[in-house]
């Protein structure tokens, strides 16, 4: 298998060499964070009088977690650790669900998180000849921009279509011979039902992988996918508290996503107690950005829900691995006093053969009594058989489902194109209890 390398020498350093920068670079930014008035009132608070605490890597536990509260709270510029002059690109969450939080950078800090980008892409096997579709939303969103200029930086072609359009989404793939595609999971999912409809065929198009990110998804569904399509889905990460894209992506073996090390400080936390728990132990993510200046973030709570692999990678890069994210600590449902995460349910729906591509989860209330209900779309082919098979499917998603859950669902067969479908970020579960 060919191995590519953007920066071989960093990427392939030893244990010693990345602590030796990281301890570099974690002096280097407490002191720029210290600047901001949110963390040098922090920094008195927690009883850290001076910057140069820092004396060794296990010195960053003395410092309190970074929450989205505190960057709420601090909207829009109480964490800004650099002239205003020095800034060059503000991010900013939506808001929707109350102040939006925002992320500054400055020229340097583009140029790092740029560079991380493009080492993420060659660490797929991405290189100049390709072309690359991007169909994520530009914007405030940093998902688009971030991986759009890695990917100029790395050379290719760059087709800066953006979100939506499914139609002109798939006359460009073959139009341009696109050969990389950056993507939501639920997205591809659904381009491939539509395929048909544009008399289009997978051996069509020129796609040799697609890049999927801005939602959660499981294994199960990466493994749909890459059969669909007969290429490669590589996992990815990133939050826009940490720029963006490119804090984590998956190499060529596509067995957990690197994670730049001499770019963040990746902790994992017992998400109770603050703990700092060993690699291999499931916790919530906590990061520190060591190289944005603008806006330092230490000790962020990212709220994802993953681990560290502590095995080496055959790929060769030094570079501590995270699993895929299995869920995040606020996404969790409770269902009659049972803790579920939607991602459970998607492993057992995309593992059954005759589900097609979109699901939906809804949860509704019948007086004290909490239902799970289970939208699935299967196969056409299966409408066109016995009604008894329909049943027989019904409960063994019913069967599966609760052995997986321990909540006895409701699954609900549909049609395909019946549900919703989205081109951004799926919206999978419908809570109503709160409505009834």
């Amino acid at each position: 298998m060919q191995i590519n390398f953007w920066n071989k020498q960093i990427e392939t350093a030893s244990r010693d060499e990345i602590n030796d920068i990281q301890l570099r670079r974690l002096k280097n930014i407490v002191k720029q964070a210290y600047k901001s008035e949110f963390y040098k009132k922090k920094f008195h608070k927690a009883g850290i009088e001076s910057p140069e605490d820092i004396k060794t890597l296990e010195d960053i536990q003395k410092f309190p977690f970074t929450t989205k509260n505190d960057l709420r709270q601090n909207y829009p510029a109480g964490l800004l650790a650099s002239d205003f002059d020095d800034v060059v690109r503000i991010h900013s969450s939506s808001g929707t669900t109350g102040v939006p939080t925002v992320i500054y950078l400055s020229g340097e800090d583009m140029d790092c998180w740029t560079d991380l980008v493009a080492r993420s892409l060659v660490a797929t096997g991405c290189t100049k000849s390709d072309v690359f579709q991007n169909m994520m939303t530009y914007g405030l969103f940093t998902g688009g921009l971030g991986l759009h200029y890695g990917a100029e930086r790395v050379g290719m072609a760059v087709l800066p279509i953006g979100g939506g359009n499914t139609i002109r989404q798939v006359r460009y793939m073959q139009d341009f011979n696109t050969t990389t595609l950056h993507i939501t999971p639920s997205y591809l999912l659904h381009i491939y039902g539509k395929l048909d409809d544009f008399n289009t065929k997978i051996e069509d198009l020129s796609l040799k992988r697609a890049i999927t990110g801005a939602e959660p998804h499981t294994e199960q569904t990466r493994k749909k996918l890459e059969e669909l399509y007969n290429m490669p889905c590589y996992n990815s990460y990133g939050l826009s508290e940490m720029n963006g894209p490119g804090v984590a992506f998956e190499c060529v073996y596509r067995n957990g996503m690197h994670i730049w090390e001499d770019g963040f400080i990746a902790e994992i936390i017992n998400p109770e107690t603050g703990e700092v728990l060993p690699d291999g132990e499931k916790g919530e993510l906590v990061l520190t950005n060591l190289t944005r200046t603008a806006m330092p973030l230490l000790r962020y709570r990212t709220r994802d829900l993953c681990h560290i692999y502590d095995s080496d990678c055959p790929c060769g890069r030094t570079h501590r691995r995270l699993s895929r994210i299995m869920g995040r600590t606020d996404d969790m449902m409770i269902i009659n006093g049972v803790n579920v995460f939607p991602s459970q349910i998607e492993e057992v729906v995309m593992n059954i053969p005759e589900v097609g591509t979109n699901y939906q989860i809804v949860l509704t209330k019948k007086g004290a009594i909490d239902k799970l209900i289970v939208k699935v779309e299967i196969y056409s082919k299966m409408f066109s058989g016995d009604a008894s098979q329909l049943d027989s499917l019904n409960r063994k998603i019913c069967e599966e489902l609760k052995a997986s859950i321990f909540v006895n669902p409701v699954v609900q067969i549909h049609e395909p194109g019946t549900l919703p479908t989205f081109e951004g970020k799926a919206k999978r579960v419908i809570d109503m209890r709160e409505e009834i």
